[in-house]
């Protein structure tokens, strides 16, 4: 049935036998796709029927639908016209992993972080409202994104405002949905009932005519009753912000799914339509292992286990390995996680650790404050988050951290480019956003085993310091035994040169030494400075080895304003020094899905690429090999 759905309107006309064929067929088409391109099974497994009954009940794109996150949007792509395309999902020039108006009208907003929908579903309605329109405006959240704060903020706003929103709230947590969703049902109905009140008016009046006992047991009714209501329905946190609460109802029934979307379109002002699924319905790896299937590369279907080459660890392991072997001999570390424990390496501390490990939901600006708090009290704390999740909590880092010199050790994971999940990922903002905070530290490690070193640095400094390192696999260089502390702003020169200075930051340093490498062969003699630190910067070192070429080249995996080469711009100004400089970084724009690989190649950031910049910009139509011999 799938490839006859060219568009929304195709469902219309399907029974609900036909709509189970249909999302079978979905099922298998994405469990195919994901197992060779990677990508986020679980969430889309369990949003089939119900993104199949919003586009049967809604007619997008005149309707809008918002999907947070956008981590459950492969079925909505489907069925909007996406289908031929599908298996270039999260591939260079294909299709995005998420909602993208670039890439149909169907798309009302694109996404990538969390907790956002609301917030732009409510703006969308009152445009529409200034417009004097009325098409349906659907935000589409789940429980998950519930725990960012930015949720709470929409929903109150919204709430007072009034005006005609629906929103989805897709609830997979399984453990409670079947003893509770059916006394919830019973509860919202009977809170509906008019009968229900004159029954509690009965009640009441017949108490207050018992002697002596009666009136004893009304005051204590009073007294509990609105605990009682906020513990037995479900809705009623909604119902107080303004909201007409439905649900709970079966996520995968496409009765009670047409029931109460048609419920929620004849409602006037907000609407929140409790769901209740299953993540990873239908594949039962997915449904067993969720969590390993929310984000996954690939796999095989048959067995389920990912397609993994054997290798260096990851970064991430690395980092979680370091930061136990330092938590075994330093009490006072404690570990801080935005509900990314896996993705951060921080689920072995807390396996090890249980009770100096927080995971604070997808709370980011939270877990930086607590971390203050925590450095306040005399802990050290080390902030595992992506960094591309850590330029929503600035304000906490600038304000909370900073400005009172506590010692939270920022560790930013997923660094520079982090390949197929695109636009909203890449993580290429860290130096510029950090690097004008005051007394903050900023390295980055040129390989695992430096980051290992630099980790320990970072919890024995005292004052606040980030270190940031990259998605994947390390060099597969040699572990050194102990841990050493690093000096505070000092690189190293890893390879000497008189014609050209290559300073590199983070893991831009070992491609640099290739390049020198190429370089060398072409008759230039190139030095590779490693540089270590972004803030502060080694001017002496740096200085020294650029009065010797009077040529550098930085080169970094970060946006080229604002970051490490504007550092070394800044500090040449600084010093009146007249330096042949060229920046080696993510020019003026987004960087789009792609392998790592392929990107940094687009960009200029690898070997050939460095060597390459190194030829055109500063030896240009000559004979390479008569570059010292013309001095």
């Amino acid at each position: 049935m799938l490839p006859n759905i060219k568009n929304p309107d195709d469902l219309r006309q399907l029974d609900n036998k036909s709509l189970i064929k249909l999302a079978a067929e979905i099922r298998d088409e994405m469990i195919s796709t994901v197992s060779r391109t990677g990508g986020h099974l679980a969430p889309n497994l369990g949003v089939v029927e119900l993104t199949i009954a919003l586009h049967k009940m809604f007619n997008s794109p005149r309707d809008r639908f918002v999907f947070d996150v956008g981590h459950q949007s492969y079925v909505h792509k489907l069925l909007t016209g996406r289908q031929e395309a599908f298996e270039t999902l999260r591939q260079y020039r294909g299709l995005s992993g998420f909602p993208k108006f670039q890439e149909s009208p169907h798309d009302a907003f694109n996404t990538g972080h969390s907790s956002t929908s609301i917030s732009a579903a409510t703006g969308i309605a009152l445009a529409r409202d200034q417009q004097k329109k009325d098409y349906h405006v659907v935000a589409v959240i789940g429980d998950g994104a519930l725990t960012g704060g930015m949720a709470y903020e929409s929903l109150n706003h919204a709430g007072h405002l009034g005006t005609n929103l629906i929103v989805i709230l897709n609830d997979n947590e399984m453990s409670i949905a079947s003893n509770v969703g059916a006394m919830s049902g019973y509860l919202s109905r009977m809170r509906s009932d008019p009968m229900y009140y004159k029954g509690k008016e009965d009640i009441e009046n017949l108490l207050k005519r018992l002697p002596s006992v009666g009136s004893r047991v009304l005051k204590v009714m009073e007294r509990v009753k609105d605990s009682l209501k906020y513990l037995v329905v479900p809705g009623m946190l909604f119902e107080e912000l303004g909201f007409t609460y439905l649900g709970p109802v079966d996520g995968h029934n496409f009765t009670s799914l047409k029931s109460v979307l048609s419920s929620a379109k004849s409602i006037k002002g907000p609407v929140l339509v409790h769901v209740l699924t299953t993540k990873g319905k239908g594949y039962q790896p997915a449904e067993e292992n969720p969590d390993q299937f929310h984000g996954i590369g690939p796999f095989n279907i048959e067995s389920g286990k990912t397609v993994k080459t054997k290798g260096a660890p990851s970064y991430t392991q690395v980092f979680s390995d370091a930061l136990r072997d330092i938590a075994r001999e330093n009490d006072k570390v404690i570990a801080v996680t935005a509900a990314m424990p896996g993705g951060t390496g921080i689920d072995a501390f807390g396996q090890e650790f249980p009770d100096r490990t927080y995971d604070v939901g997808i709370a980011e600006q939270h877990a930086v404050t607590m971390s203050a708090g925590l450095a306040a009290g005399g802990y050290k704390p080390v902030v595992a988050i992506y960094s591309t999740f850590l330029q929503r909590a600035y304000d906490q880092v600038l304000h909370d951290v900073a400005l009172q010199k506590l010692p939270v050790v920022f560790a930013l994971d997923r660094a520079g480019i982090v390949g197929d999940d695109g636009e909203t990922h890449q993580g290429l903002f860290d130096f510029a956003y950090l690097r004008n905070i005051p007394g903050l530290t900023i390295m980055a490690p040129k390989d695992e085993n430096e980051l290992r070193h630099m980790l320990y640095t970072a919890v024995e400094h005292n004052e606040p310091i980030s270190l940031r390192y990259p998605r994947g696999s390390g060099i597969g260089v040699t572990m050194e035994g102990d841990l050493q502390q690093l000096p505070i702003g000092r690189g190293e020169v890893l390879r000497d040169g008189t014609d050209i200075t290559i300073v590199a930051i983070g893991n831009m340093v070992h491609p640099s030494l290739e390049a020198a490498e190429k370089l060398a062969l072409k008759g230039v003699s190139a030095a590779v400075i490693n540089a270590r630190f972004v803030k502060p910067l080694d001017e002496d070192l740096i200085l020294k080895q650029i009065d010797k070429t009077g040529k550098v080249v930085t080169v970094e995996e970060h946006v080229l304003a604002g970051g490490f080469g504007s550092a070394v711009l800044e500090m040449l100004a600084k010093h009146s020094i007249n330096a042949d400089v060229s920046n080696i970084a993510v020019p003026d724009e987004f960087v789009q899905q792609g392998s790592q690989s392929m990107m940094r190649a687009k960009y200029g950031l690898d070997a050939p690429g460095i060597s390459r910049t190194v030829v055109e910009r500063f030896f240009p139509g000559i004979n390479l090999r008569q570059v010292r011999q013309r001095g």
